[in-house]
Order: structure tokens, then sequence, then C-alpha cells
């Protein structure tokens, strides 16, 4: 969590998992410039470098829009998750590269390294558009405007949209844009990613079509669709699962609805109800009972499948904390998100359909001292 602007924040596990995405990115490229090398020897190098960085910057992004409906699935996923932000903003540099390129090989100390490394890429943009009157960038929407046409579609505008798209991600891809722009207008600025995963996916494809002669490319895109479209359906249907409305066996004046047994839930974990149409976290700690809503307002984490630390309910995806009788942050974090009045009758909970405003002082319910013991 964060209260001002950051540039970078790092912490141990972040600088880990961030060498070994770097090293992972740098085999693969090796990988693939080498292997491509030694199959078809006569292809330019640069060619193979554009392809090599865009490329690794697509499957890049499968793995990132795979990462949110795994964790749905298992928890085991879920460090990944926490380092999405870093994957997600490398991914952009690798596709800035494929498109335009990179120089480095100005730098004077990289002429002392005992090995040579291709310090400089031409990218795309320039590869294909540099070779007449036009500047570059005219070049590349003037040059091809059949877009009435499937098989000579400019596959290069989606490549352009699907990068504007991963640009504006990156630029905001901060706690402290998440504050200023607001949870909702954030939430919807980055779920673009599906139109840029969309744009970018007829721009591999149609590049294959129009370029490649083998069909392998266009299998193997076709192939990633497939992937993201069902896991997020089957992680989808596991959500819808764990949204079954609780029935209301309380009297209807009552406003209060049961949610089970205080035996059902483990010390310092929460059972997720679904409530008035609402996900509620409904946590048993220190002999108490408290239920707030499900929701994170960081990312739209689910609180119910964190633990107390501190006293405080955390969020398993990035560590925002919670007071369990409030339903705020604690200072100086501002955050809050709605409790629920609970009650505890014998050995049952009932939860109140009514949410309380966000951050509202809210008693928690004591679990009977005879009860205590036994739950």
């Amino acid at each position: 969590m964060s209260v001002a602007y950051k540039s970078i924040q790092w912490n141990r596990t972040k600088i880990i998992y961030d060498l070994l995405l770097l090293a992972a990115i740098a085999i693969y490229l090796f990988l693939f410039t080498w292997s491509a090398q030694q199959i078809s020897p006569d292809l330019e190098m640069l060619g193979i470098q554009i392809r090599a960085f865009g490329s690794a910057a697509f499957i890049l992004l499968h793995v990132i829009l795979s990462i949110g409906p795994l964790c749905r699935l298992n928890r085991k996923f879920l460090p990944l998750l926490y380092n999405r932000r870093h994957m997600g903003v490398t991914m952009f540099f690798l596709g800035l590269i494929h498109a335009i390129g990179f120089n480095l090989s100005s730098l004077p100390l990289l002429d002392k390294l005992p090995f040579k490394i291709p310090f400089k890429v031409t990218g795309a943009l320039y590869w294909y558009h540099d070779f007449g009157d036009l500047d570059p960038i005219v070049s590349q929407f003037a040059g091809n405007t059949h877009y009435g046409s499937l098989v000579r579609f400019p596959f290069e505008t989606l490549g352009v949209i699907g990068l504007a798209i991963l640009f504006l991600m990156a630029i905001t891809s901060h706690d402290f844009w998440l504050a200023n722009l607001t949870a909702p207008i954030w939430k919807g600025l980055h779920m673009m990613v599906y139109v840029a995963y969309a744009a970018l996916v007829g721009h591999v494809a149609l590049g294959a079509i129009q370029t490649n002669r083998h069909p392998l490319l266009t299998v193997v895109v076709g192939l990633g669709l497939i992937w993201i479209t069902v896991i997020h359906l089957i992680a989808a249907l596991k959500e819808r699962r764990g949204d079954q409305p609780i029935r209301n066996t309380a009297p209807a004046t009552d406003n209060f609805v049961e949610i089970g047994s205080i035996y059902d839930i483990p010390n310092t974990r929460a059972k997720i109800v679904s409530v008035a149409g609402e996900r509620v976290a409904v946590f048993k700690y220190d002999g108490k009972v408290s239920a707030i809503s499900n929701v994170c307002q960081h990312q739209n984490g689910p609180l119910g499948e964190g633990k107390f630390i501190d006293g405080c309910i955390t969020c398993p995806w990035h560590g925002y904390q919670y007071l369990p009788e409030t339903g705020a942050s604690p200072p100086p974090f501002v955050e809050s998100v709605p409790t629920f009045n609970v009650q505890v009758r014998g050995d049952r909970i009932f939860v109140s359909t009514i949410p309380n405003p966000p951050g509202t002082q809210t008693p928690a319910a004591h679990i009977p001292p005879e009860l205590e013991g036994q739950a």
C-alpha cells in the first residue's frame, strides 16, 4: 500500500520475481534467435529480432491474462498475481521494442564488455516503412488502406491499437493513479487489456496469413485464444457457484439471514456468502464474528480469502488491510469497505441484508463463552 507516489516499490520478493522474469525473457530471446538462424540461415538478423521481441510480448500477454483465472482456481498462483503489474510493464516495453526498436550501442560502457550483444534493434516500423519519401509513421497508416479486405487488411493498425492501450495501462500501473483516477475508472481502463488482446490476436493472425506460408503460427495463435477463453469460463463458473444466495430463515421483518454455524469458520479466517446480491466475508477471530464486504477497494481482491495480520483483515492479493469492526484501513490509509451487522444466536451466525456505509463502526458479535472453546 502507498499513500504517495513512489516510482518503484521493490521488496525482496519483487526483486527475485523481476530477476526471474528478466532471465526467462533473455533466455527466450536467445533461443528464438538461435533456433531461427539454425532453421533458416538466410533470414535477416533484424527481422528475427523483431519477431523475437514481438513473440515474447505476445506470450507474456497470455501469461498475464491467465494469472487472474488461475488464482481463482488455485491459490498457489497468488505470487504471480502479486507481481502481475511488473509483468505488464515489461510486456509493454517488449512490444514497444518490437514496434520501434531501441539503441544502446552508443553507451561507452558497453564497448568494454568481453562479449557482444545486439544492443541495437530496429523495430518493425522502421524496418518496413523507412525506405520511401514518407515519414515512417505516415507511411504506416497511408501505405495500406485495404480495410475492407480480410486477406489484405492492414494488420499493423491493429498492432498500433493494442500497443496504445498497453501504453495507457503501463503508465497508470501504480496505486497513485488508482487513487487519483478512482477505482471504477482505473479498473475500467485496465479491463481494456481484453480489447488490446483482441487487437493483437488480429495483428498476429492476419500478419501470419499475409507474410507466412506455413499455417503453424496461425494455429498457435488460435490455441492461445482458446486457452484464454476456456480458463476464464472455468473460473467464472466456479465464482458463479459461490454466489448462490443464502435463504432467509429469520422472520421477514428481521432483515437478517442465517449463514451457517460458528463451527463452519476456522479461527482468524472467513466464510464468503452472498447476501442481498453482494459477497460478504464473515470472519471469526478472538471469540468474535464480524462481516465486511468481500471486495477489496484496491483491485477487487477477495478479502474473505485473506487472514488476520496484526489485528487486520489482510487482502491475499496485494496486502491491503481493513479493521474488522469498521471496514476502514488503519491510518494513514483511507480505503474502506461496507460493514454488516452480525448476530450470534446459539451456534448460528446471522448477517444483516442491509450494508452499513464504508467505514461505519459496527460492533462485532460475541460467541457465547460456553461455545467459544468448542468453536
